[in-house]
């Protein structure tokens, strides 16, 4: 009687019974990755140097103007400010420096378009790095915001003292803050750019009363938040020279034989090592594709292990034996977390 049924219930009678046939399942580990910008910390000693200028850009607007002058007065030198205090402080706490120095007598500044400033000549980065004794530079290449108000009135209601609602103006008005940046790094010793990046932040705030000044009093706020956000830009930029930790998804086989479906049970409840000792008993099953998935999961049991030597010996068995596809791609991405894993290593000694 399928005939009966309407496409739509038969796609989710078949996504349902595709979805309980699955032969494997979903797992999720926590690994190390290398930090995208590698800096031997070991002995060494690093500077920071702020090149960006202040410049301000408030479009105007009447009162509301008036009370982001005076807000925003020098909102790019002191949020360029916090942005070198957080890089430093984070790279003081977590690197193992010897020291991290904020070098203000450098004298090196961009001309202020929110770009990035030509490169320094390397002469006058090893006459820096000689006369504070350090081995890495960290630039604040620009630092600048631009804001943009939004203003506008609307018709609402509002209940006055007797609670009878009588139509009112209400101002309102949303305040879109950039916050444009961009940072280097210059490795002294081989005369080498480590990493150069831009990024863009937009904070916005927003605020309404039945007068423009209430309007606007409502975004006060806007200069802690700007301030705020750019120290964390100096952390988030230092904490790119340290490993780090992602959670990736791995496949594993519950399906082929009784044990794979009790060790899918064990698996479930956390006792992965009891699982493996299941899978163990097929890897040599006489069915090529039963003996394939116990290799395969083998393999998945040894990189929860940390065993990666091992774990690419079982995936190679489980392809090259027993011709499992899914294997294949997984002992390339072993490859890659071997390769990681020796570059980790290199940055820990």
């Amino acid at each position: 009687m399928i005939k009966n049924y309407s496409k739509l219930t038969l796609g989710i009678l078949l996504s349902g019974f595709l979805f309980s046939c699955s032969s494997t399942n979903l797992l999720t580990l926590s690994v190390t990755e290398p930090a995208p910008v590698y800096l031997p910390s070991q002995g060494k000693s690093v500077g920071i140097i702020n090149r960006s200028l202040p410049n301000s850009k408030n479009e105007p607007f009447d009162v509301i103007d008036k009370i982001l002058s005076v807000e925003g007065k020098d909102l790019d030198k002191d949020g360029a400010n916090e942005s070198v205090l957080g890089l430093q402080n984070e790279l003081t706490k977590n690197n193992g420096f010897a020291a991290v120095k904020l070098i203000e007598d450098a004298n090196l500044k961009n001309v202020g378009l929110g770009v990035f400033p030509a490169a320094l000549q390397w002469e006058n980065v090893e006459k820096i790095a000689q006369k504070n004794q350090v081995d890495y530079l960290f630039e604040l290449s620009f630092y600048d915001t631009d804001t943009k108000v939004d203003y506008k009135t609307a018709t609402v209601e509002k209940a006055n003292v007797v609670g009878i609602k009588i139509p009112m103006i209400e101002h309102q008005v949303n305040i879109a803050t950039m916050i444009k940046n961009g940072w280097r790094i210059y490795d002294v010793k081989n005369r080498e750019i480590l990493d150069e990046i831009a990024s863009n932040n937009v904070i916005n705030s927003s605020g309404r009363g039945i007068n423009p000044v209430k309007a606007a009093e409502a975004v006060m706020g806007r200069k802690q938040n700007v301030l705020k956000i750019s120290n964390r830009l100096g952390v988030d930029y230092a904490l790119k020279t340290l490993p780090y930790k992602i959670r990736v998804s791995r496949d594993y086989y519950v399906k082929g034989t009784p044990n794979f479906e009790i060790a899918r049970r064990r698996a479930q409840t956390g006792n992965w090592d009891g699982a493996a000792e299941l899978w163990e008993k097929e890897v040599n099953n006489p069915d090529p594709t039963i003996a394939g998935r116990a290799c395969y999961n083998m393999a998945i049991i040894n990189e929860i292990n940390g065993n990666l030597d091992t774990a690419v010996n079982w995936a190679s068995k489980s392809y090259s034996d027993y011709g499992d596809k899914l294997a294949l791609r997984y002992l390339n991405i072993l490859k890659d977390r071997i390769a990681k894993k020796e570059q980790l290593v290199a940055e820990n000694h």
